[in-house]
């Protein structure tokens, strides 16, 4: 070999190893951690190296806050009591409650950080180079997430900034370390039934359907939810697993994305399935999987959707609340039951057609919580001391699930309420009974209803069947 040549090769492995060197910076390539990907910085799943992030971050001057997951930038002032130092130990916390929902041991992955920006104005963080500019960051309304670096726009409200924080946190986690590139619908929906909490002596707690509207302040979720239900806009599950992708999803669509995910987490009849499904590639099909799993009942798991969008409240509680959609026989004869106060819609095990007549009667007392240290109790009138959506608490309902004469998506619809009642049937179909209540109080009532059902007339085109035959 030439000297010229020697030059020459000489010159070619400084570059490379200056290139090398280069690419040693942009990209985490060392953790040998089970379930992180390490592979090229623009490969999914890649890491960012979030000790090259803060070091930039403490040169351009910006506040940073760490913990032993997050490294959180921000260029908001140190202000006293604004829960900001707080928020590492905080992500932390939630860190092992996401470990615990996707089995995984967090000594696994002892090295996994993210980076998160929390930014009350964009200019310092894309001047010191941690905000891309050129094209590879949409431009998002409250927060974005690139592998585990994440940007969020500063809220004014301290629970809505943890809450924000936090999902932005899920979409690190599951990018990372599972490899997610899942439709729109669990995406979002996992990184909202994850983040939502509460705090307790100022720790995280996991709260997946919140208890309170005080616990998760300005979130909206159920608000939003119930807006929906009464205008007739609300989607049903079909529509909720079609949410097409966009860097500014609407509440609406967040909201319908985390009753989705919580109905599948949640409720008794889908759950196991749901945990499997998750235990299994986070990618493209997952939906595609889902429908076609063992057992799936694409139509009872739409209407368990409707009922669950159409009862919910804070503290929505799956086991009490979930509904035996067991056809009932025709209502040929008197019928007795027990309506249990601690249970949402519960089947009389009789159906009516549409047109025919009915009478109830209600008799005995239940238990319908308390008021400070007094036990409440109700009769079928319910009580007028607490009200709940429009009728005393405690006040029995019948109803049959339909079509609402407004449109939009089925649902119970009342067709009888009070300790006595005639009515007629809107449809054909089963009757289901139940105490006025908010669902998340349901634990602390207690007893029944007896409740006779006796049949009446029947519809005239039903006794023109009787007598051709």
């Amino acid at each position: 070999m030439t000297t010229q040549h020697k030059q020459q090769t000489s010159l070619w492995g400084a570059l490379l190893l200056r290139v090398a060197l280069l690419g040693a910076l942009l990209v985490t390539v060392a953790p040998p951690d089970p379930g992180v990907v390490v592979a090229d910085e623009l490969a999914p799943g890649a890491m960012v190296d979030v000790a090259r992030l803060e070091a930039t971050a403490r040169r351009a001057g910006l506040r940073v806050v760490s913990g032993e997951r997050l490294v959180l930038v921000t260029d908001r002032p140190a202000r006293a009591g604004d829960g900001v130092d707080d928020l590492p130990r905080i992500f932390d916390e939630a860190f092992a409650t996401w470990c615990d929902h996707y089995s995984l041991d967090p000594k696994s992955v002892p090295s996994w950080r993210a980076c998160g920006c929390l930014m009350s104005d964009r200019e310092p963080f894309r001047a010191a180079g941690l905000l891309p500019d050129d094209g590879t960051v949409p431009d998002f309304a409250n927060g974005f997430c690139d592998r585990n670096r994440f940007w969020l726009v500063d809220p004014a409200n301290p629970a809505y900034r943890r809450h924000l924080l936090l999902h932005e946190g899920v979409h690190a986690f599951t990018l990372t370390l599972r490899s997610l590139s899942t439709p729109t619908w669990y995406t979002e929906g996992i990184a909202e039934l994850l983040a939502t909490h509460r705090l307790e002596a100022g720790h995280f707690q996991p709260t997946p359907i919140p208890r309170r509207a005080d616990e998760v302040e300005q979130l909206g979720r159920i608000e939003a939810l119930r807006r929906l239900r009464m205008s007739g806009a609300i989607p049903g599950l079909a529509d909720v697993f079609a949410t097409p992708p966009s860097p500014r999803h609407d509440i609406p669509a967040y909201a319908t994305s985390w009753a989705a995910t919580a109905l599948l987490a949640g409720h008794p009849s889908h759950a196991r399935r749901f945990q499997a499904l998750e235990s299994g590639p986070l990618d493209a099909r997952l939906t595609a999987r889902l429908e076609a799993s063992d057992g799936w009942d694409g139509d009872l798991a739409a209407r368990d959707f409707d009922a669950f969008t159409d009862d919910l409240d804070h503290g929505y509680d799956f086991g009490r609340s979930a509904i035996d959609w067991t056809d009932g026989r025709p209502l040929t004869a008197p019928a007795k039951l027990v309506v249990a106060a601690d249970r949402g819609w519960q089947p009389s095990g009789s159906s009516m057609e549409a047109g025919e007549t009915a009478e109830l009667v209600a008799s005995g007392r239940a238990g319908v919580g308390r008021a400070g240290a007094i036990d409440l109790e109700s009769t079928g009138d319910g009580i007028s001391l607490r009200w709940y959506r429009g009728r005393p608490l405690g006040r029995l309902l019948v109803a049959q699930w339909a079509v609402p004469a407004q449109g939009g998506r089925p649902r119970f619809v009342v067709v009888a309420e009070g300790a006595a009642a005639r009515f007629t049937a809107i449809t054909t179909g089963t009757l289901y009974l139940k105490l006025n209540a908010p669902p998340g109080e349901l634990a602390g009532f207690d007893g029944g209803l007896d409740v006779a059902l006796t049949p009446g007339s029947v519809p005239a085109a039903q006794q023109r069947r009787g007598e051709k035959r």
